[in-house]
């Protein structure tokens, strides 16, 4: 008996526990955790120009993640002969960025109008003239781009730029603000109104298709709701009025059209004959259902690749 109780007694052996291994999940969500971390951490991060070589490149663009300008070593861009009918504002843009790149006062610009008119062209081919033409009176100037959806991240721009050796012009191609977009805020106090302001080695150019840069919808809806509408619209509109020069882009004629086709032709020795360049390049346009300086690049393209002829930089 007494054995059989000692028998019945005996407990079975316990088994040490290893800890459970970390599901895969876990992994995945420390890794997005620390992601986010870092990422708030380099948007803390004060912004300091000392990495930047300016002397890299006359052409640079803002890249609002990493807060860092990325050089161009080969810019985009027409010569200023081959742009066609907007005569009286590419003299006052030149002028105007003539006078900054000398150290004297010069206005922000907005370009707006018509698309396909040559805004953003002019920008890049003012850059490139004035270079060329006061470079060595003057300094070099720096073109610098920043996207529409960077804008917010202007500020950062600014403080990285204030106090380089170089005069700087910013520029943002088809700008414009929805209705529920407050970035445009951003805009304004770098404009004027700014505790800082826009330092005086910096020049705002953009371009947009809409004059206020705002829809007249988004105008409209402003007015309907607010409780007092004036006060409502003033408040959008007003980031215009800090443009000290608005330049208008309207539609071509068909004249000024066919001029800018012709002096693609010149240029780019495209062998064609007068009659048949006339012909194609209005049928062209009426394809398409407009004419503007993009139409007729367009058609220049097209004709040039029938005929064989490159349309490399001469």
């Amino acid at each position: 008996m007494a054995k059989s109780r000692k028998t019945a007694s005996r407990k079975p052996a316990v088994r040490a526990s290893r800890p459970a291994a970390p599901r895969a999940s876990a992994f995945t969500a420390d890794g997005a955790i620390l992601r986010r971390i870092a990422d708030a951490l380099e948007r803390l991060a004060p912004i300091s120009g000392g990495g930047v070589n300016f002397e890299e490149a006359d052409a640079f663009v803002w890249q609002q993640n990493g807060r860092k300008l990325i050089p161009v070593p080969r810019v985009n861009r027409v010569e200023m002969t081959l742009l066609k009918g907007i005569d009286q504002v590419r003299d006052i843009l030149v002028e105007n960025t003539e006078r900054f790149a000398k150290g004297l006062p010069a206005n922000n610009a907005l370009l707006w109008g018509a698309r396909g008119m040559g805004k953003s062209s002019l920008v890049k081919a003012v850059h490139a003239g004035t270079n060329a033409a006061l470079g060595k009176q003057a300094g070099l100037l720096k073109l610098i781009e920043i996207h529409r959806e960077d804008v917010e991240s202007l500020p950062d721009l600014m403080t990285l730029l204030r106090g380089a050796p170089y005069r700087f012009i910013v520029f943002c191609d088809d700008l414009s603000f929805d209705s529920d977009d407050t970035s445009y805020k951003s805009l304004k106090a770098v404009l004027e109104g700014g505790i800082e302001g826009r330092p005086d080695n910096v020049i705002l150019y953009a371009t947009s298709n809409r004059r206020h840069l705002l829809s007249r919808d988004m105008i409209e809806n402003e007015r309907s709701t607010a409780i007092n509408p004036g006060e409502a619209v003033e408040e959008k509109v007003s980031l215009s009025d800090r443009f000290g020069l608005w330049l208008g882009f309207h539609r071509c004629s068909q004249d000024e059209f066919l001029a800018m086709v012709e002096g693609y032709v010149a240029h780019f020795k495209i062998p064609i004959d007068a009659e048949t360049l006339r012909r194609e390049a209005l049928e062209w346009a009426t394809t398409r259902g407009s004419r503007s300086g993009r139409v007729a690049w367009q058609y220049v393209q097209d004709v040039a690749g029938r005929l064989g002829v490159s349309l490399s930089a001469r």
